[in-house]
């Protein structure tokens, strides 16, 4: 049986959900796996961490507990008693495990809640060989929520994910990777009698700093002098394949929307989506030379007409 799960966590028994989160998020990031290659210990006392955790954050789950209804690993109290008992001291196969994770993104850059599992049923219940003519159950599947920064998600960068048995894989996203996505890795879940259940991997799409997801586009405001937009240039221009040089023409104004073609997001087919580039003009510091400058000089154009006014 599990160690008591406000102990493990150390909290109070009459802690808020604030706290327990606060407390789980601290634990977690300094046992993490991946903070600690060298620790099996700390590897184990992650997985209790997280398991404390998933009952505590469950209202349901932990009302039952507080009752004495279940024990820490949300078994059935008492010989026999209830789902998953099957007379096996209430552990039976059909008790729920999950794994949660801090993510790191494809930089390193640490995310903190990115990457967290949810959990799957376990199978089970009952007798401890499964149904007859059904042949042992599998493991209960685990769910991860891994974040992928916009920039990945369009080119479909290969994604670096610790599992709950520790090992790290590289993961390939598919065409058309969007939010919500959700990624089935073959035995990869918990082991079972049967063999092991499957990892579901959910997508989050990351916001960007200056990128934005328009659909299948792209969209990016890219900042010019003053003297670009009424002489015309060649400017650089970020896209997430890398920078090219974007032509400028003369007299453009803010708000003038230019197309990359083929620089936007994956779709399924394998094609790719443009990027938008919105220009807007950014008006240096004013000073006595450029009011010199512009001295006798005025925009006659009735603008304040167009508004009605």
């Amino acid at each position: 049986m599990a160690a008591d799960p406000y102990s493990t966590l150390g909290v109070a028994r009459g802690a808020g959900e604030k706290d327990i989160k606060s407390a789980y998020r601290k634990l977690a990031k300094e046992l993490h796996p991946d903070r600690n290659k060298d620790n099996p210990k700390a590897s184990e006392r992650f997985s209790d961490v997280t398991r404390a955790y998933d009952l505590l954050s469950d209202k349901d789950k932990r009302a039952r507990f507080d009752r004495g209804e279940i024990d820490a690993d949300g078994n059935p109290m008492g010989f026999g008693g209830g789902p998953g008992g099957g007379g096996f001291g209430g552990g039976g196969f059909g008790g729920q495990r999950g794994y949660r994770t801090e993510g790191f993104d494809s930089e390193g850059a640490d995310f903190g809640d990115i990457l967290s599992s949810m959990f799957g049923g376990g199978g089970g219940g009952g007798s401890p060989f499964g149904n007859r003519g059904r042949g042992a159950p599998k493991g209960a599947s685990v769910q991860y929520r891994l974040g992928v920064g916009l920039h990945d998600a369009a080119t479909l960068a290969a994604q670096r994910i610790t599992l709950s048995d520790g090992k790290t894989i590289d993961l390939k996203l598919p065409p058309g990777v969007e939010e919500g996505t959700q990624m089935r890795l073959s035995g990869k879940g918990e082991q079972g009698p049967g063999g092991a259940g499957d990892a579901i991997v959910i997508i989050q799409i990351l916001p960007h700093p200056f990128f934005r997801q328009d659909g299948d586009n792209i969209r990016l405001d890219l900042p010019i002098t003053l003297d670009e937009a009424i002489h015309g240039a060649k400017v650089k221009a970020p896209t997430v394949d890398g920078a090219v040089m974007l032509t400028v023409a003369p007299g453009s104004g803010s708000g003038k929307t230019l197309r990359l073609k083929g620089r936007g997001m994956t779709r399924k087919d394998g094609s790719r989506g443009d990027q938008l580039v919105t220009l807007q003009i950014d008006l240096p510091e004013l000073d006595a030379e450029l009011v010199q400058r512009l001295d006798g000089w005025r925009d006659t154009r009735p603008l304040r007409a167009r508004l009605g006014v």
